[in-house]
Parts: C-alpha cells; sequence; structure tokens
C-alpha cells in the first residue's frame, strides 16, 4: 500500500493503492469501484482489473483504510493493505495454479463421458476401463469439482447477487450446477447408484464432464490472465524495483550509508562505478557515464562532469561519483514519474469506459437469453423435450463471456503506458493515448521545444547609459523569472561579474514581459508588443539595431527606465539537431506540423524554415495560442500541442493532447497530458506510433470478443454445441485477446527498435 499526498482542493485529501484478491472479471472491478466510490469521504475510486490493484482518495478524518478493506470484504473480495499488487497476483497465481492442477487431475476420468456423446468414439469404449463410465464415481469426482475446487465461484456469485449485480461468477455458477444438476437428476432418476451401475454404458448420457471441464477450463483462462497480469504489473512497475534503498552519504567527515528517505538536500552522496544513483542532483567531483535509458530512451551512456544533472534510477557505469543532492526519497524525479504512470493506469480511455458500461449488462442479458432459449426449445422447436430445451440452455450460459470484453483494453493500455514510460514518454491518463492515436495536426512553440532552449545574448546596445549598467538592471528585474530569455540575461550578467541589485514589485505579463522597481526607479524589459502597448519612447537606434537583428533570425528584447528605451538585447537558441527529423517523420505519419510561437516573425520563421514547418503563427499570447486550437477543432482537426511546462500550460491544457517537454522539472511534469522527458523531440512521433499500435490491438481485441459472442451464443442456443464445448470456447474467448494483448509487447519493441 502507497500513502500520496493530494494537492486539490485540500491538502488534506490522501491516496492509497492497494492489491485486491477475488476479482473474476471487470464486472467485479467495476462493483468494488462504485460500491467504495459511494462511501463517506471517499472523494474519487478506480479499480483495475489486470492489475488486481484499486486506488481510493478519501478525507482521512472521515473515513481510514481498515473501514475501506472492510467494504471490500463486505463486497466478497480482499483488500490486502500490507502488500503490493505484484506480491498479492503472486499469491492469487500460486493458490490458481494449486487449484487447477487438481481440478485437472480430477476432470480426466470424467472425460470418458464425452465418447458417450460422440458417436464416432463410441468404439474407445470397449478400450477404457469399465470402472471409469460408472456413474457413482463420476458423481463423485464431479461434486469434489463442483463444491470443493469452485467453491470460490459460488462465494463470487452470491456476492454479486446481494449486491443486485451480476458477473462472469454468476453464469459459471448457474451454467455448471445446472449440468450438474441434470446429471445428478439422471443418475438416481434412472437407477444408477446402486448394485445397477455397472450397466452404466447404456444408460442416458450424463454430463457431469461439462460441468467439470467448464470449471477446469476457467480455471485455466484465469491462472493464463493472471499470468498475463503479472507480466502487465512487471512491466508497469519497472520504475519502483529501480529505486535504490540507501544511499552513501558524507557526514562530518565520514561516509554514513542510509535509506534514501533521510537524505537531505544539500548532502554529498557517494556514487561508485556500476551502482544505480539514490538520489537527483548535480555532480560535484568525479567524471564518468551514467546509463540513462531508463529516462531518456536514449540506450548509449551520457558522459557526465561536474555541474551536470543526474537522475535517481540511472546507473553510474564507468568511476566514482560525487553528487550534491536536489531530491531524494519520494521526491525525486523517478517517483514522481512512477505516481505518473500509476495515476495513467487508474484512469480510463473513453473505449475502456464504454466496454465497463457494456459489460455490467451483458450477464443480465445473457440469462435472459438462457431463459428464452429453455423456452423456445420445450414449445416451439422440440414441444415437451425438456430435457434438450434445458442442455441447449446451459450451453449458452456456459458460452456467454463478459472476461474477453473487460479485458480487451486495460491489458493492452497498461503494457503500452510501460513501453512509453520507458521510451521517456509519460502519459497521465489511458485517454491521452487514445486521443494521440487520432491526431492530425500538432503545434510546436519555438524555444525550449524546437530549439535547444538555452538563448544566449548574441549582441545588445545600450541607447542611455552603458551596456553593463543596462544588463545588471534587466537582470534585476527578471530575478525572480524562470523563462529561458531571462536566465540567458542573468547568465549574461553573472559571466561579466556585474553585481545584480535587490528588485521588488515583479509584475510579469505571460508572452510580454517583466516590470519591477530597481534602485527606486521602474525598469522594464519585453518583446516589441509589450514595449508599443506601453508607449516607451524609442529611438531610431534601438529600432534599426533590432530591425537588423530580427532580419538575422535573433530574438530581441528591448529595456526600458521610467518608459524610456534605454536598450535593446538580442537572442540566439540554437534549432535542436533533431528537430527536423522529428517534423519529417510527422509528415510521414500523416500529421501535419504548426508554429506558435511569441517570438517575433523573423526569428519564428527562421526557426520553421530550419526544421521543415511551412505555417508560422508569430507573435501569439498565450490566449492566442488557445484561440488557435479551438479554431482548429472547429475545423474538424484533433490537435496536439508541444509546448514547456509553464508557459504554454493553458494551449496545453486546450489541446486533445498535451505534449509537456520538459528537463525532469515539476512544472513539465505537471503540464499537459503527457510529458516528453529531456525534450527529446524523437520521442513524439515514438508516442504516436505506439498509440496507433496499441488502439489498433484494442480494436483487435473488442472486435473479437464481439464477433465471439455473436457468433458462438446462437450455435450455442440452437443446440450445435455441446455444452462443455460450449464452456470451453468461453473459456478460450479470454485466452485468445489475453495472447493478443501479449502479443502488443513484442510490437512496440519491434516499433520502438525500428524509429
Amino acid at each position: 500500500m502507497k500513502h500520496v499526498a493530494q494537492n486539490d482542493e485540500t491538502d488534506r485529501d490522501i491516496t492509497i493503492d492497494f492489491a485486491v484478491h477475488g476479482m473474476s472479471c471487470s464486472a467485479c472491478a467495476a462493483r468494488i469501484e462504485k460500491a467504495v466510490g459511494k462511501m463517506d469521504g471517499v472523494q474519487m475510486a478506480a479499480v483495475s482489473f489486470p492489475l488486481r490493484t484499486a486506488w481510493v482518495q478519501f478525507k482521512p478524518e472521515l473515513l481510514g483504510p481498515k473501514q475501506l478493506a472492510e467494504r471490500v470484504k463486505q463486497l466478497g473480495f480482499v483488500a490486502l493493505l500490507n502488500e503490493t499488487a505484484e506480491a498479492g497476483l503472486h499469491k492469487e497465481h500460486k493458490a490458481l495454479k494449486l487449484r487447477l492442477a487438481v481440478s485437472a487431475v480430477l476432470t480426466l476420468p470424467l472425460l470418458t463421458g464425452m465418447v458417450q456423446h460422440i458417436p464416432l468414439l463410441e468404439p474407445l469404449l470397449a478400450s477404457l476401463p469399465d470402472w471409469l463410465t460408472l456413474p457413482w464415481l463420476q458423481l463423485a469426482l464431479a461434486s469434489i469439482i463442483q463444491f470443493v475446487i469452485g467453491l470460490p465461484f459460488y462465494f463470487g456469485a452470491y456476492h454479486a447477487v446481494r449486491e443486485r449485480s451480476a458477473n462472469m461468477d454468476v453464469l459459471v455458477v448457474i451454467g455448471t450446477t445446472a449440468a450438474y444438476l441434470y446429471s445428478h437428476y439422471v443418475v438416481f432418476q434412472n437407477g444408477l447408484f446402486g448394485p445397477d451401475a455397472a450397466s452404466a454404458a447404456h444408460a442416458p448420457p450424463l454430463y457431469f464432464e461439462t460441468s467439470a471441464v467448464v470449471i477446469t477450463a476457467v480455471l485455466l483462462g484465469k491462472y493464463i490472465e493472471i499470468s498475463a497480469s503479472l507480466r502487465a504489473q512487471h512491466g508497469s512497475d519497472g520504475y519502483g524495483k529501480l529505486q535504490s534503498q540507501t544511499a552513501a552519504v558524507e557526514r562530518a567527515g565520514e561516509v554514513v550509508r542510509m535509506k534514501t528517505e533521510f537524505v537531505r538536500a544539500g548532502d554529498i552522496v557517494i556514487v561508485q562505478a556500476g551502482e544505480v544513483v539514490p538520489v537527483d542532483g548535480i555532480v560535484c567531483g568525479g567524471q564518468s557515464a551514467a546509463d540513462e535509458s531508463l529516462l531518456t530512451g536514449e540506450s548509449l551512456p551520457i558522459a557526465k562532469r561536474e555541474g551536470d544533472p543526474v537522475w535517481a534510477g540511472t546507473r553510474n557505469e564507468s568511476a566514482r561519483l560525487r553528487i550534491r543532492t536536489r531530491a531524494a526519497g519520494h521526491d525525486t524525479m523517478l517517483s514522481r514519474i512512477q505516481e505518473l504512470v500509476r495515476q495513467a493506469q487508474r484512469s480510463k480511455s473513453a473505449i475502456q469506459r464504454n466496454v465497463d458500461a457494456a459489460a455490467s449488462w451483458f450477464v443480465p442479458v445473457m440469462l435472459i437469453f438462457a431463459l428464452a432459449t429453455l423456452v423456445m426449445w420445450g414449445t416451439i422447436l422440440e414441444p415437451g423435450n425438456w430435457s434438450q430445451a434445458y442442455i441447449c440452455a446451459i450451453a449458452v450460459l456456459l458460452a456467454a463471456c463478459p472476461c474477453a470484453l473487460g479485458l480487451a483494453a486495460p491489458i493492452s493500455l497498461v503494457l503500452a503506458s510501460a513501453r512509453l514510460a520507458k521510451q521517456g514518454i509519460v502519459a497521465k491518463e489511458a485517454g491521452a493515448l487514445e486521443r494521440l492515436a487520432r491526431i492530425q495536426t500538432i503545434i510546436f512553440d519555438k524555444t525550449g521545444t524546437l530549439t535547444e532552449g538555452k538563448p544566449h545574448v548574441s549582441a545588445m546596445v545600450a541607447v542611455n547609459g552603458s551596456r553593463a549598467s543596462v544588463l545588471r538592471l534587466a537582470a534585476a528585474a527578471e530575478a525572480q523569472s524562470a523563462h529561458p530569455l531571462s536566465l540567458a540575461i542573468i547568465r549574461e550578467a553573472n559571466k561579466l561579474g556585474l553585481v545584480i541589485p535587490d528588485a521588488s514589485q515583479h509584475t510579469f505579463t505571460p508572452g510580454g514581459g517583466v516590470e519591477a522597481v530597481v534602485e527606486k526607479q521602474r525598469f522594464a524589459v519585453g518583446n516589441a508588443r509589450f514595449a508599443h502597448e506601453r508607449e516607451w519612447n524609442m529611438s531610431s537606434e534601438a529600432a534599426g539595431f533590432a530591425k537588423q537583428r530580427e532580419a538575422m533570425g535573433e530574438t530581441v528584447l528591448y529595456a526600458a527606465l521610467e518608459g524610456q528605451c534605454v536598450g535593446v538585447l538580442a537572442f540566439s537558441d540554437m534549432v535542436k539537431a533533431n528537430a527536423a527529423d522529428t517534423v519529417k517523420e510527422l509528415r510521414a505519419l500523416g500529421v501535419s506540423s504548426l508554429l506558435a510561437t511569441g517570438d517575433h516573425e523573423a526569428p519564428a520563421r527562421a526557426a520553421a524554415k530550419a526544421v521543415g514547418i511551412a505555417t508560422v503563427h508569430a507573435s501569439m499570447l498565450p490566449e492566442s495560442k488557445v484561440a488557435l486550437i479551438e479554431q482548429l477543432k472547429r475545423q474538424g482537426k484533433r490537435v496536439a500541442m508541444a509546448g514547456d511546462g509553464w508557459n504554454d500550460a493553458p494551449a496545453l491544457a486546450a489541446a486533445d493532447v498535451g505534449l509537456a517537454m520538459g528537463e525532469g522539472t515539476d512544472a513539465a511534469l505537471s503540464a499537459g497530458h503527457m510529458t516528453l522527458l529531456f525534450s527529446r523531440l524523437q520521442a513524439i512521433p515514438e508516442a504516436i506510433r505506439i498509440s496507433r499500435l496499441t488502439i489498433r490491438n484494442v480494436r483487435q481485441n473488442l472486435t473479437f470478443a464481439f464477433l465471439y459472442n455473436v457468433i458462438i451464443i446462437p450455435f450455442a442456443a440452437f443446440g450445435l454445441l455441446e455444452p462443455w464445448m460450449a464452456g470451453t470456447a468461453m473459456a478460450l474467448s479470454s485466452v485468445s485477446v489475453v495472447g493478443n494483448a501479449l502479443r502488443l509487447t513484442g510490437q512496440l519493441r519491434r516499433k520502438a527498435g525500428a524509429g
């Protein structure tokens, strides 16, 4: 179980996640989700059937974990508050393996009963021992399978009915019990339980093997499902396994090993060659290379020297490093990414919500259809032959399969989110993956997205005063801003050794500039629109310099003292080396690219030309970008927005999919629907390819599940399937869906390698 503080309407809300035992299909997950969600104090509840995990956000003053566990118990399931979901799945996997083995051993002798139903195989009866076909032996074996091995199905069905719901357990219990009781009736009605049992070979056919084979087949299907769930759980929780539990910390001249939760910001951590980095920090001693493939998808080690950042979960490859800690324990980027992956897993895509809605009424409809089959045979097809009517109704119940529908989407989405994370792409909701597959247009911001995001002051002119005086005042005004151009001004001032004065009364205008009081005077820095709106007095020298630098594709900011322009600063920023290839790949995927930036027309067009983008929207305010996105949506286009985590937050939220570019920052991890770690542009076409493969896989699963039910149920209703065949087909349908979902793993791996 894990507790996570929430920053919602109240900071007192907490979230826990815990393993749940006993779920048989997605209807069980929906029932838990609905019942727990109605509890007083619960803000939100989500349950994943493939991962056998529940997430609950609640108010601790009104509710506690024990009350949640008790409510889950009342529903007929077990909440394991002190175990991880993977540990819980391992336990369930082990118990199911034992049940399956015993059921299979006891079912084998009953298979001889099938020979009686298949005329072509009747000659085999002569070669089989007579005692295998004794009705009392079949009754004894079937009773053990039905009421001992199959007992959990009865418990599940009882709790479902008590909650006025229905799940797969209900279908299995009704179908197998009906087959068992019918055979039980035949045994005693025909006097086959006693001295005359030896004549069993000439008695009316029994269907004990039907209930036994169905229970064994269902257990086999559940065993394969849980094996798949374990595989999905293992893939999705890979981050947790990479978290180092201890760190070697320098304290009072000694190196002490302690739990990472106790490491503080500023502590010096020692990481030897071959060890996993336990904290986020900055290298302050040594040179080495780090394997960052977990976070970036980059397979080659990255050189690390003094001043370079490192992150928890990456591996130090070659030499000892001293690292000054910035974050440790649950505050590391690795932990935050892990929580975002969990957040995506507990969310539901539109496809999954529709499937869950369909699965909720599937079982009741099948019960009605089975009853209709019984009446149809007994009154129309073969009036009075209620024995045949009974067998066909049982076959319908055993053929119906809500599990295949329920498993169609979740397993594929879990596997895809894990693969995305390994490529440095964190999806915060399952719906984003579905929407990304349909994206037609992507809008790029310029600074920090198409460009390196590390501009430097390439030139400046001072109209009034010295360049140093203008630069130090500009740095003071920009001191509280995290914008790349602000940081470039501050770096330039520090490089020249200027003393930056204190400033107060900072006023920020998104997409415009900043104003502050510096040395008792109002000083401002902003772009051309900002200067025009405030009617700054502009000399011909300043205007000429700005025009010249913009023609060179550079970005220009104006500096003003008390409304008088005193200087102009020009910035250059390199276009990312892989930006042009990314735009080309997107075009090959049928996705058109646009550039929308707050920068001036000339540098915007220069950057767009360098990467191969034809459509440019320059001098855009944040609200202008939102308006552009809404306009494209009205034209019927599905739009993605790629930008940084701060300035483009409104546009990221307004797009169908917001792709936040980040260097591992909190802002990037919080903004948008998906986060591209380290601003790796190649991740965008990779994410689109993964999303399209995933949604195609989900649709294949849904198509198969739908066709299975459309085809197999009428066959069962018209007597073309024996009940044991129908039950086996039901189990195999779930297995087929799981198998196709797992096939996605190999497809994603090959596609990522090709990309």
